[in-house]
């Protein structure tokens, strides 16, 4: 008992002190090449908090289980939207750039709109479909590239004329690197150890993984947006949650379902309706909507959006245990 609990406090602290570095070395290379930090957390720290979800998804594809990545990509959606960015809004609302949110939020709902157009119509994915995905994910990598050169963020460019100190290239790297290696192993431990103490513990297996299991998948993010909102980059905090929840959908599932490709999983239903169909979908776009929209309109994100967002998740995950 005591390895497990000295494995899980050294998985906490590696996820805490990873998701200072990686924050550290994402907003040193957003502000060295002029770049927005919102578009920064929406591709590079967004890869980065997205890597376990793609190892996890890729593995149970190749072990023909990829139905777990359809789940893991709409659930990662809701979660990510309207529990992990809902906190971090909720505690402290901030202003967003409208001209560079509007790039990562129209490449995820037009990935959002395909996924949910096959789910609708055809029931299932094929290798097709996920190569697709995977193309949207390199179109809106070239793309958001571009613009990042074109649109270099004059705050950036403000901090270097008055002369503010920058570390070497080599140590941002090295920060971003080792930080996102921390929070994936730091992640792991937590979750593993979490696991055996509650096991030893007498705590049900189903509530271990509706809990240790579930959390775990979204840790990464949660880290980088606390920390990110801790050190006042609220704006990579948004940033990466977006570029999250469009990668879950990309990445994640074009991986699986080009590796293996799966029909939808229909376990629950709802009035002898797929559940997924009636409510997960939805409300994944639901979340999505309530977060952006607003933001796109008024240029800030409000601290309702983030308390109706958490009302949302409550609600959504007590739906799922009554059914």
């Amino acid at each position: 008992m005591l390895v497990p609990v000295l494995l899980f406090i050294l998985g906490l602290a590696l996820l805490i002190k990873g998701g200072d570095w990686f924050v550290d070395g994402a907003t040193g290379l957003a502000h060295r090449f002029h770049l927005p930090e919102l578009l920064i957390g929406a591709t590079v720290v967004s890869i980065g908090t997205t890597l376990p979800e793609v190892m996890v998804s890729a593995q149970a594809a190749i072990a023909h289980n990829s139905g777990i990545s359809y789940g893991n990509a709409i659930g990662s959606v809701i979660c990510n939207t309207s529990l992990i960015s809902a906190l971090t809004i909720a505690i402290r609302p901030s202003l967003v750039n409208k001209k560079t949110l509007r790039l990562p939020v129209t490449a995820f709902f037009l990935a959002a709109i395909f996924y949910a157009f096959i789910a609708y119509t055809q029931g299932a994915f094929t290798r097709l479909h996920g190569v697709i995905l995977l193309c949207g994910f390199v179109v809106y990598m070239v793309t958001t590239v571009l613009q990042m050169k074109k649109h270099p963020d004059e705050s950036a460019v403000e901090a270097e004329e008055e002369g503010q100190k920058e570390r070497e290239l080599w140590l941002e790297l090295v920060l971003l690197i080792v930080g996102a290696v921390a929070i994936a192993f730091g992640a792991n431990l937590l979750v593993d150890n979490g696991t055996k103490i509650a096991a030893a513990l007498g705590v049900p297996d189903s509530v271990i993984g509706l809990t240790m299991v579930a959390l775990g998948t979204s840790l990464p993010e949660l880290v980088t947006a606390i920390t990110a909102l801790v050190k006042g980059h609220s704006a990579l905090s948004l940033g990466n949650i977006i570029g999250a929840n469009l990668f879950n959908l990309v990445l994640v599932s074009g991986t699986a379902i080009t590796i293996s490709p799966f029909a939808i999983p229909a376990e629950k239903t709802l009035n002898g309706v797929n559940a997924s169909l009636l409510v997960d979908i939805p409300v994944m776009f639901a979340v999505m909507l309530i977060l952006t929209v607003p933001s796109l309109i008024r240029g800030k994100l409000s601290r309702w959006q983030g308390i109706l967002l958490l009302a949302i998740y409550t609600a959504f995950t007590v739906f799922q245990f009554v059914m």
